[in-house]
């Protein structure tokens, strides 16, 4: 059952006892709601038939049939009306249901079957095509829980958007959040029962662009019809009126609404599309004015929906309240009656321009602040079912990067071998290592824990301090047949993105760059020349990175430049067999392990 008005911060409480219950909890209320519908259903049969039977037993006495009609007709849309609100309260129970057992299955790491984000998989971005930000079992699959195609896009925005501003006031709204679990859970329901047909942008649009079509004497012109129509009939009933007169008023009136029934149709095609949005997100609004909120930035949205005499939700739901009178037109009866002797459809559509005329330049901000909440609350969801990961200690010290148990989140905990990590302001790490000996998923490490701690996330370690700097990558690079490039051009041109990026003439941004093998695409004498000019060129941009190669000859480049320093991975042979300890140490590696896997596949 919805709550109104509540902040309710988590007990410290295990994440998946919490979901497992208030999962008990709501399939409890839904079995309550449902015996509740059951019940109502009878109820409304019982008057139904207590409706006929009268009109049957009584039909001779015209006073007690009038009687019957007018009480059982309103006791049965009194029914309808409270079925209507619990069938409401069943869906968002069940979403709550649903949103729980979501979580309960991400933390079994089940997580493979929710959306993937294929569609922003983008080869040209700094980082998000080298460290599986998207799709199949990407971060986004991970942690993305947005419900509304605004709220996704704002989410997606957030993850690309490389921005190391203000992190200290965004660790402080995903912590607050993060304490409001049932608040998050509420709103998300509440969102998800939104039927959207139109997209915000398209709503925002329409809103936008909107020119008036009625003139404006149809501001009073329903008003004035209808108060002449309620005098002819009391004329009428006082035998003070000729009914053929108020025939041909009623004529009259169907006649002005054909006349603009063109004008009508086109507005209720838009608005009925807007219909249900509207509905749904004045209770997001509510939950957002009426919640209690700390934090600055939290603070600066929920003040930036407030208005000076009405709040958002309340005009939200004054315009959710006109679009469903409008879509009322479709019921014959109010068709003919209420537009012959009314003008009722002429007067809705009045009321819906005067509406987005008086709030076409606000609409655009209040689906904002939902968005940037739906959004939000993904980042806060990540961090309360990972009570163990640590926020980042922003510095400016020497060194850029200083973390303890550094490990990957999505790889499970048990599975999962964390590192310490250190590396100070303009130096680069050279990593060697034998095949499967973790460099790749170090590098994906490093850099998915910058990123997360550029949003204001915690990482997954014990200890992260770091001096905020923007990440950019190399690790994946593929030719093109479309685009007729070649692997190694492809290559090149991404060497040529990052230099430009990093380029102290074109940008003064600190950078941590992370290279996978670069130069894979030509022979061994001319890669190896060309890495160490490149990573030459890289020293002298005052960047911070890790290079990782399998080109031991790129090693030698620490004796040249201070800035440069030698890390690997190690394999071992016991037994014939291969270990792996998957920690990163100081030196260069001496085992290498293509030959032995070869050997033991029996490849060769």
């Amino acid at each position: 059952m919805e709550l109104q008005n509540f902040n309710y911060k988590s007990k410290m409480q295990n994440p998946l006892q919490f979901y497992e219950s208030e999962k008990l909890i709501h399939e409890s209320e839904l079995t309550l709601l449902k015996k509740k519908l059951a019940t109502s259903s009878t109820l409304r049969l019982i008057v139904f038939i207590g409706l006929v039977l009268g009109i049957y037993f009584f039909f001779n006495n015209i006073n007690i049939v009038i009687g019957i009609i007018v009480a059982g007709i309103s006791l049965f849309i009194f029914l309808v009306s409270k079925h209507s609100d619990l069938q409401d309260k069943r869906d968002f129970t069940n979403a709550l249901i649903r949103l729980n057992k979501t979580e309960i299955q991400v933390l079994n790491n089940n997580y493979f079957d929710l959306d993937e984000g294929t569609e922003f998989i983008d080869s040209n971005h700094y980082y998000s095509y080298d460290i599986d930000l998207f799709g199949k079992g990407s971060f986004f699959q991970y942690s993305n829980r947005t419900v509304t195609n605004e709220g996704r896009k704002r989410f997606v925005r957030t993850l690309l958007e490389n921005n190391v501003n203000n992190i200290n006031l965004k660790q402080e709204a995903i912590k607050e959040l993060a304490n409001l679990p049932k608040w998050r859970q509420h709103f998300s329901a509440s969102a998800s029962l939104a039927k959207v047909q139109y997209s915000a942008k398209s709503i925002i649009d329409w809103i936008h662009n909107y020119k008036t079509v009625f003139p404006s004497l149809l501001s009073f012109l329903p008003i004035v019809f209808s108060i002449i129509s309620v005098l002819m009939i009391v004329l009428l009933g006082m035998e003070m009126l000729n009914f053929q007169i108020l025939v041909v008023w009623f004529f009259t009136g169907l006649g002005i609404s054909v006349f603009f029934l063109k004008n009508v149709n086109k507005l209720y095609e838009k608005a009925s599309k807007a219909k249900d949005t509207f509905k749904q997100y004045h209770k997001l609004l509510d939950k957002i004015e009426s919640a209690t909120f700390t934090s600055k930035i939290l603070l600066e949205k929920q003040y930036s929906i407030q208005g000076e005499s009405q709040k958002a939700s309340e005009i939200f739901g004054q315009f959710s309240k006109i679009l469903d009178a409008l879509d009322q037109r479709n019921n014959i009866l109010i068709a003919i009656v209420a537009n012959g002797m009314l003008l009722r459809d002429l007067k809705i559509s009045n009321q819906i321009e005067k509406w987005i005329e008086n709030y076409h330049h606000q609409v655009e901000n209040w689906f904002e602040v939902i968005a940037f909440f739906d959004a939000e609350n993904s980042l806060a969801n990540y961090a309360y079912n990972h009570p163990e990961s640590v926020y980042p200690i922003i510095h400016d010290k020497e060194n850029t990067i200083e973390a303890k148990d550094l490990g990957h989140p999505l790889i499970k905990q048990n599975q999962r071998v964390n590192n310490n990590f250190l590396i100070n302001n303009q130096e680069f790490y050279i990593v060697t290592g034998a095949n499967m000996a973790g460099k790749s998923t170090f590098l994906r490490t490093v850099s998915l824990s910058i990123v997360m701690a550029n949003m204001g996330l915690p990482v997954c370690a014990k200890k992260f301090e770091y001096a905020p700097i923007k990440l950019i990558t190399s690790m994946r690079t593929s030719d093109s047949l479309a685009d007729d490039t070649s692997y190694f051009f492809s290559e090149l041109k991404r060497l040529k993105f990052i230099v430009d990026a990093v380029s102290p003439e074109k940008s003064d941004e600190k950078y941590f760059i992370i290279l996978d093998e670069i130069l894979k695409g030509t022979n061994s004498t001319d890669k190896a020349i060309g890495s160490k000019k490149f990573v030459q060129k890289l020293v002298t941009s005052k960047s911070t990175g890790i290079i990782a190669t399998h080109d031991l000859s790129l090693c030698e480049i620490e004796k040249e430049l201070n800035q440069i320093r030698n890390y690997y991975f190690d394999a071992e042979i016991i037994d014939d067999e291969l270990h792996f300890d998957y920690q990163i140490k100081k030196g260069i590696c001496k085992n290498m392990n293509a030959s032995f896997l070869l050997k033991k596949m029996e490849i060769v």
